[in-house]
């Protein structure tokens, strides 16, 4: 299965002519999944040919601007589009009222999307979103005000049947499911074929970890353990600790720490401060803790693979 993150924005709150603010698309078997909508973010879409008319699904970390200011213009363009059917808002509960209060940039009376809210757990990790093949957590962070992170998660898969099996034993459908499902193969004769020798185990079921706005929260490991990918803020060096710890961000540092614990594939630090025109030193913290550590950019494609 096709498994991408594009990153169309990985600066913070102010963003500059060399980066712009929080929002990525995940896009898995053809879906896309919208992650955070800063100002600009349906510009970027466009730039980077993100399909408009394949975006069912919002998640929305927190409720600062740079991360849900550009909603109201992508929801007014689906509208404009002709979209029709449902866009699901994962997010704060604050939202909807933001989105539907009558002082609204968007008239809902004139569009014929409809929108509907699921809102954030608070309390540990919980099912936002679920297909046939994926699911979406969210997590709370720690933040000034209430944050999410989400993990997007590949289900598991049953496992293969070996080709020669079915020729060599000859399986009809039924047995072909029951194998798929664990079983083993009774012969005519009464020899039992383990499962074992009928199947190989599929892939492992990849991950992507999304690590909005906040303090380093060690709680959060056991829930993102073995991200295949882990996106986490990295706002500040390590020379500022604490400028992070007073406005609830991470360093570079505490970033790779975290991904260290987790045991991730891979690191990819964002949200990083106008400060810095580079990010090298930035990404070069982080590896002397988790060596396979990058620095996201605008525009940065990640492949999620084993």
């Amino acid at each position: 299965m096709s498994f991408t993150v594009r990153i169309l924005g990985c600066g913070s709150a102010l963003p500059t002519t060399y980066r712009n603010a929080s929002a990525q698309v995940v896009q898995y078997n053809g879906a896309q999944y919208l992650v955070d909508c800063a100002e600009g973010t349906q510009m970027l879409m466009r730039k980077y040919k993100v399909r408009f008319a394949s975006l069912n699904h919002i998640f929305i970390s927190h409720l600062h601007g740079d991360h849900f200011y550009g909603l109201f213009g992508l929801l007014s363009s689906l509208s404009l589009m002709g979209r029709r059917g449902t866009v699901y808002i994962h997010c704060p509960a604050g939202l909807q009222e933001m989105l539907l209060s009558p002082t609204s940039p968007l008239n809902l009376d004139e569009m014929d999307l409809n929108l509907e809210f699921v809102p954030l757990d608070p309390d540990g990790f919980s099912l936002t979103f679920e297909s046939r093949r994926l699911e979406v957590y969210s997590f709370p962070l720690k933040h000034r005000i209430q944050t999410w992170g989400f993990i997007f998660r590949e289900k598991s898969s049953q496992p293969n049947i070996r080709k020669e099996v079915i020729t060599k034993y000859g399986l009809s459908i039924a047995e072909i499911v029951a194998i798929k499902d664990g079983g083993d193969l009774k012969l005519s004769d009464g020899t039992i074929i383990p499962n074992s020798e009928l199947t190989v185990n599929p892939p492992e079921p990849k991950s992507y970890a999304y690590v909005s706005d906040t303090v380093k929260v060690d709680s959060i490991v056991p829930g993102i353990s073995g991200a295949t990918v882990l996106y986490h803020e990295a706002t500040y060096d390590n020379a500022l600790a604490q400028r992070a710890v007073e406005t609830f961000h991470c360093t570079a540092g505490q970033a790779a720490e975290i991904a260290q614990a987790a045991n991730a594939g891979m690191l990819v630090i964002g949200h990083f401060s106008g400060r810095y025109r580079s990010v090298k030193l930035l990404e070069n913290q982080a590896r002397q803790i988790f060596p396979n550590s990058v620095a996201a950019c605008d525009g940065m494609e990640i492949v999620i693979k084993e």
